[in-house]
């Protein structure tokens, strides 16, 4: 089949990209030619002539961000100037959708988050009226809602909240919806009585990956560790809902000067940048600048250079060189860099980020020392304090780990689910 993914962006490496480069690599392995239309690619996906960009579709666009800073940041005092435009905007992206569509004669397009959360009110506006207008078979691949961000997606005004409700998720006969984890299948079902497929984020568990190699051996003293120092790594984003917060806290309370929190993440996604400079504050506060690094310049997705800052190393590098890592986050869709430290063979320490890790992860077996409500207590800190001593256990856990992973979340599972929602009709 030829099949369209119609995705904000693509080639970053938040999960909604992430995961979207796997699906692609799988719906190749099964048969399928694959387009991509995207507002914003960072890389080179597949080749120029199965890539198609429309920069009003990114969420970095004025057009976007107009739109969000009028629906939800800063609302006028009247809502129609909005109203024309996301209507207006939308017809215009729905045309050149459908004609991206004809031109590469698709027989079905999965919608990469973009008919679930409204972080782009008029491209999932269009998505719908394509989809009303053509009938086009469509997968809607719904990574997070607006209902699990809080009041991110609070609107003053009831005509914006009405366009919301009709199109984040998608209500249509020709849709199908694949969810990420146990509560959103729940909720569409209960909600909307949409039936959906749960597929989990998922990793190449034939890969070669977090080893140590000739290219990363000098990645710790690249950043600033000494010999003998206990790498504890936290590879994720600054954002903060990540928690980083607690693994910092978790470092002063350890009280082992070799211990060393290496943050992997930048902060280009903290909007401007308030969480970033609290975790400063904090480790400023705590007297820890000698036990904490920020290493984002050094560690990006892929291996590379850089001018001013030398070798870059990849993700896989940084979880080579990990005694454990952190995870301490308050919510998340799923759950990445759980698996990623499965992947890696890392112990991990995590936060019981609700309502998603216990019932889709935590609840499977695995053996990682679980916070409840980001509390270190004694006891917690105490277990992962031996873990971090002891080699053999690392071992023990990384392997055990790494085997149930592969059971539960790995490609060969991402091929059975999308071979599910292909013979869909």
């Amino acid at each position: 089949m030829h099949i369209g993914i119609i995705i904000g962006r693509i080639g970053d490496v938040d999960g909604v990209a992430l995961e979207t480069e796997k699906w692609i690599k799988i719906l190749h392995e099964l048969g399928h030619e694959v387009f991509i239309l995207s507002g914003r690619f960072t890389k080179t996906i597949i080749d120029k002539d199965h890539e198609t960009i429309i920069s009003n579709m990114s969420f970095f666009s004025p057009n976007c961000e107009w739109e969000q800073n009028r629906a939800f940041f800063f609302p006028p005092d009247d809502p129609d100037e909005l109203l024309m435009h996301l209507h207006s905007e939308s017809d215009g992206l729905a045309i050149r959708m459908f004609k991206w569509v004809m031109q590469n004669k698709l027989d079905i397009i999965i919608s990469e988050n973009a008919s679930a959360l409204p972080a782009h009110l008029s491209l999932g506006m269009a998505i719908k009226k394509l989809v009303e207008a053509t009938g086009i078979r469509t997968i809607c691949h719904d990574h997070d809602f607006s209902w699990e961000r809080g009041d991110r997606y609070k609107t003053p005004f009831p005509a914006v909240e009405q366009i919301i409700k009709e199109t984040f998720p998608l209500q249509n006969e020709h849709a199908s919806h694949a969810v990420i984890n146990t509560y959103g299948k729940n909720f569409l079902k209960n909600n909307y009585n949409i039936d959906s497929v749960s597929v989990p984020n998922v990793m190449d568990f034939n890969e070669n990956f977090g080893k140590k190699d000739k290219y990363n051996k000098n990645l710790l003293t690249d950043i600033g560790l000494q010999d003998g120092d206990i790498p504890l790594f936290q590879i994720t984003r600054i954002v903060r809902r990540k928690g980083i917060e607690t693994a910092i806290r978790l470092v002063e309370m350890l009280d082992d000067k070799r211990v060393k929190l290496v943050i992997t993440g930048s902060a280009a996604d903290d909007e401007r940048k308030g969480y970033f400079k609290e975790l400063v504050d904090l480790i400023d506060e705590k007297k820890l600048n000698d036990k904490v690094v920020f290493a984002y310049r050094r560690i990006l997705n892929h291996r590379g250079t850089k001018p001013g800052d030398g070798k870059i190393y990849s993700l896989s590098d940084a979880y080579a060189h990990a005694t454990a890592c952190t995870y301490f986050s308050t919510y998340e869709g799923f759950g990445n860099a759980f698996v990623e430290a499965c992947l890696a063979k890392k112990p991990i320490f995590v936060n019981d980020y609700k309502p998603v890790y216990w019932p889709d992860i935590g609840s499977k077996g695995f053996k990682a020392v679980m916070l409840e409500d980001s509390q270190l207590t004694d006891a917690k800190v105490n277990e992962m304090n031996k873990i971090l001593h002891d080699p053999k256990l690392q071992k023990e856990i990384g392997e055990f780990n790494h085997h149930l992973g592969r059971l539960l979340f790995s490609y060969d599972v991402l091929k059975e689910k999308l071979e599910i929602l292909l013979s869909k009709k």
